[in-house]
């Protein structure tokens, strides 16, 4: 199964880590995507369907994943299935699992070597970074959380930037205390 590294944080300056993960990317090129990610309760990890609104050229996927709610890196282990067909695949989750709720997101994504930046403005919470260090053949869980952290230094991301959860997760939060950004 393909696994990956990953840091999730909070940005209080987006254009800086845009601009410096464009100074350390051998294409110096960044993929705008809007994204709608569709939670679905499962029994073991998460499960969501991706539909990408801007982009026709784009296939939906289907996401399972498990990954422990720790901050700093964290080993996830994730399997993906394109979907050529996602509403209809989402009215056949929804009937035999139920829907948990839905982030939408503009997602600015920067290669960085071996890792994915993503730089996301989710509606309704603010502004992050997610790193997602992606493993090769042999490589330990100890060379990716390296990588990672060497690259959150670069990125000028503080350990309490840092949080623990998926997006979903806080956008449950925000609705059981009634808040929002």
């Amino acid at each position: 199964m393909p696994s990956n590294i990953e840091i999730k944080a909070r940005l209080t300056d987006p254009e800086f880590v845009k601009r410096t993960s464009l100074e350390l990317s051998e294409s110096k090129t960044a993929d705008i995507l809007e994204q709608e990610d569709t939670f679905f309760n499962c029994q073991q990890g998460r499960l969501k369907l991706r539909v990408f609104k801007n982009q026709s050229d784009r296939v939906a996927k289907l996401i399972s994943y498990e990954r422990p709610d720790t901050t700093g890196p964290k080993h996830s282990l994730f399997s993906i299935t394109p979907i050529h067909e996602p509403e209809a695949l989402k009215v056949t989750l929804t009937q035999a699992l139920g829907v948990i709720g839905v982030v939408k997101k503009t997602r600015t994504l920067v290669h960085v070597g071996q890792t994915r930046v993503h730089i996301d403005d989710v509606y309704g919470l603010g502004q992050f970074m997610e790193l997602e260090v992606m493993m090769r053949p042999g490589q330990n869980h100890e060379e990716g959380a390296k990588i990672a952290e060497d690259l959150k230094k670069k990125l000028g991301i503080k350990e309490t930037d840092l949080i623990d959860c998926a997006y979903m997760d806080l956008i449950l939060e925000q609705k059981q205390n009634g808040t929002t950004s």
